[in-house]
């Protein structure tokens, strides 16, 4: 625990002690990267189910008589599309298109929205989002990062086990709506049907303190299924298998999410919005750089900020890549020239100074079965 001392604690740290968890220091939170192992953990989920503390991401409350119009004009993505309980994937943009950050939007009633931001961004998301908000009347923002505990129950077993704790059915919580005023093994949560692994689950957001007898709860609950805690080694892989992208490796201040394959999440024909102008000069002269999924041909694995070559000329980067558990095969993600970005084009990944033989495939590279 030396070094730690200093760190962010989630209401969660003592129960990642408890469960043997291996805490590292993540953007300034102390937080487990495994419990038992990351490839085990990782199998867990995809197989049962697992337990995960994201206590660390953002929150952020919108309300007011103005406030669907203020989000129109924050994010890319269409708000007012939403009814009461249902949630949207979108993007802030900077004004030439670059990604401020990706986010989770709930609308919770017509006139109250509720919005989860990275971790890692929540500082200059709520300062963005004031900021803009200055030029709306009627419209207030609120950082309920502190205020708020968030726990992730993932995996194919995750809707039996959460069953066991409430009196509400969960089939009528259908994939990105959500139900707020929920008790789970009586607390009151706000749960959806949301992930970051490409699985079936639910994301449950709690009052601090109320947070290790809900993480203990649940535990319990899933035991006879082998559900248990996960740590954010096995959630990258998760998350990168499914190709769900992670801000800072495949979306940053300069990329915008038409480079990134994101356009269905762009709603071009709102009137206007932050970053629209931008976006459409970008389309208009061309990309410069797409996003790929690779498959390494010759043995070795691909990391973040290798360089790609095409012969000797370097062409792109990877934003990220390693072996897939699920698969057995090893995968990248990584920007080219939108020539090189089609199935079967062939490039070489420098791993350790040596040029290694890639080739594009299908993304995204794990799709759940939905039985």
């Amino acid at each position: 625990m030396e070094g730690l001392e200093k760190l962010k604690k989630t209401p969660l740290f003592d129960c990642h002690l408890k469960a043997g968890g291996k805490i590292i220091d993540f953007g300034g939170w102390a937080l487990p990267v495994q419990y038992t192992g990351i490839l085990e953990e990782h199998h867990c989920v995809r197989q049962r189910a697992g337990l995960f503390d994201v206590s660390h991401m953002g929150e952020v409350r919108v309300e007011g008589r103005g406030a669907l119009r203020y989000l129109q004009h924050l994010v890319a993505n269409d708000v007012s599309r939403l009814s009461p309980g249902q949630i949207c994937y979108a993007h802030m943009l900077y004004p030439n298109g670059g990604t401020v950050d990706d986010l989770l939007v709930y609308r919770l009633a017509e006139q109250e929205f509720f919005i989860v931001i990275n971790a890692a961004n929540t500082a200059k998301d709520v300062a963005w989002m004031q900021k803009v908000a200055l030029d709306f009347r009627d419209v207030k923002v609120y950082d309920l990062s502190a205020a708020t505990a968030e726990l992730a129950l993932q995996g194919p077993l995750a809707a039996s086990i959460l069953q066991r704790l409430t009196s509400a059915d969960l089939s009528k919580i259908r994939y990105y709506w959500c139900q707020r005023g929920l008790k789970v093994a009586g607390l009151l949560c706000l749960v959806s049907r949301t992930g970051y692994t490409g699985e079936d689950g639910f994301e449950i957001f709690v009052e601090p303190e109320n947070a290790p007898a809900l993480w203990e709860a649940l535990l319990q609950a899933g035991r006879p299924e082998g559900l248990r805690p996960v740590g954010l080694g096995a959630r990258d892989s998760l998350r990168f298998e499914a190709c769900m992208p992670l801000y800072g490796q495949e979306l940053d201040a300069d990329t915008s999410p038409l480079e990134a394959g994101l356009e269905r999440y762009v709603a071009f024909d709102k009137p206007d919005f932050i970053g629209k102008a931008g976006l459409l000069e970008r389309r208009q002269a061309g990309l410069k750089k797409r996003l790929v999924g690779f498959e390494m041909v010759d043995r070795g694995i691909a990391r973040s900020h290798y360089r790609i070559l095409k012969g000797a000329t370097e062409v792109g980067y990877v934003t990220s890549g390693m072996y897939s558990p699920t698969l057995a095969r090893n995968l990248g993600l990584g920007y080219v020239p939108p020539e090189m970005a089609g199935v079967g084009s062939e490039f070489h990944v420098e791993v350790r100074g040596q040029g290694l033989l890639a080739r594009a495939v299908p993304t995204p590279f794990y799709r759940r079965s939905r039985r």
